[in-house]
């Protein structure tokens, strides 16, 4: 049973280290929003790629009031809370797996 938590332990840490990086990668996205980037820049492509599919669902739902868009901040949120709440609750079955 102990290698069944070590796995879910090396599964939280990674969720851990996936969500975290992409909070960067939202930010980086909303930055980009405030220069006049060149839309055929891979590294602006690739960014709009990642995070538009969960920006759009947040959108849709909060729509952008008078020229504010909050999605990027909410869907931080989000994130955060996952790494608030899943992660731990990972980890703390792993170490009664153990």
């Amino acid at each position: 049973m102990f290698m069944f938590g070590n796995f879910l332990m090396a599964v939280a840490k990674l969720i851990n280290f996936v969500l975290g990086a992409y909070i960067w990668v939202v930010i980086a996205r909303a930055v980009i929003t405030w220069v006049n980037a060149d839309p055929y820049n891979p590294i602006v492509r690739f960014l709009r790629q990642v995070t538009d599919p969960l920006l759009e669902k947040i959108r849709r739902v909060v729509p952008i009031m008078g020229g504010l868009d909050l999605s990027p901040m909410i869907l931080i949120l989000i994130i955060v809370f996952l790494q608030s709440f899943l992660v731990p609750t990972l980890q703390q079955i792993a170490v009664n797996l153990q």
